[in-house]
């Protein structure tokens, strides 16, 4: 039986509920600065949620509307990349002003593993800016240090669904798929942990909760706390009612 040596995280919808109250909202506030008429509501950001990556999505939009028409593909690649800084920056805004809090469970998790001599990374499509931010903004300034690799942004070609990220993290730390657990909210963020050989836990969210999660080890509304338990979807806790190291340690086998 292999030793859990390594959390693996997601972050946007797993650390926080970053979806529905950063990034949809900096999505729209860059596109108001923009003079465009874009307004991403929470059923067409459920639906573009689909599409993995923030440069990506906005790629998608603009071949869903046919106003990818209007650009070369010089200008458009060009036109994204813009776009999606500025909303990048709208999210820091939000972040500096405290309006994303760490979901349930995940601030005492992070420091139960790390005092366990757990060894924690990151595994995200998101943008390395983003996760900074997100963890100096709710876990202090010197949170990013917890994290012994940060798998973020473009660092690999494919993007979830395809497992490159999690094979990079693990590559990085010299670890194997045995010695670790992904910890994910999303369809496509399963799979990329299942593609690279992972046991996986999922916290749903709003976005999430209806998706099919075949192959995940635990499914789960949130991570917990002791007095606020968590409801299991789709697997077998046992007697656990929050997620915790001894837990963790018990899905590995």
């Amino acid at each position: 039986m292999a030793e859990l040596a390594a959390l693996l995280f997601d972050v946007d919808g797993t650390l926080a509920d970053t979806e529905r109250h950063g990034h949809r909202v900096a999505f729209n506030r860059a596109f108001a600065d923009a003079g465009l008429e874009w307004e991403w509501d929470d059923a067409l950001y459920g639906e573009l949620l689909e599409v993995t990556g923030g440069k990506e999505r906005i790629h998608h939009y603009l071949q869903r509307t046919g106003e990818e028409a209007r650009f070369s593909p010089e200008e458009l690649n060009d036109f994204v990349a813009r776009l999606h800084a500025a909303k990048t920056e709208h999210y820091k805004r939000l972040l500096a002003e405290g309006g994303i809090p760490l979901r349930p469970g995940i601030e005492r998790l992070l420091r139960e593993a790390r005092m366990e001599g757990v060894r924690l990374a990151i595994a995200t499509t998101t943008t390395h800016d983003n996760v900074s931010a997100l963890l100096q903004q709710t876990l202090g300034p010197e949170a990013e240090s917890w994290f012994e690799v940060i798998g973020a942004g473009d660092v690999v070609p494919a993007k979830k669904p395809a497992p490159d990220i999690y094979h990079y993290v693990m590559e990085k730390m010299g670890l194997s798929p045995q010695q670790c657990v992904a910890l994910e909210d999303s369809v496509h963020g399963v799979q990329a942990a299942l593609g690279a050989g992972l046991k996986t836990v999922v916290t749903v969210n709003d976005y999430t909760r209806h998706g099919d999660f075949s192959g995940a080890t635990l499914v789960i509304d949130q991570a917990g706390e002791p007095e606020q338990p968590f409801t299991v979807l789709h697997g077998d806790a046992g007697e656990g009612d929050h997620l915790n190291m001894a837990l963790l340690r018990r899905l590995l086998v």
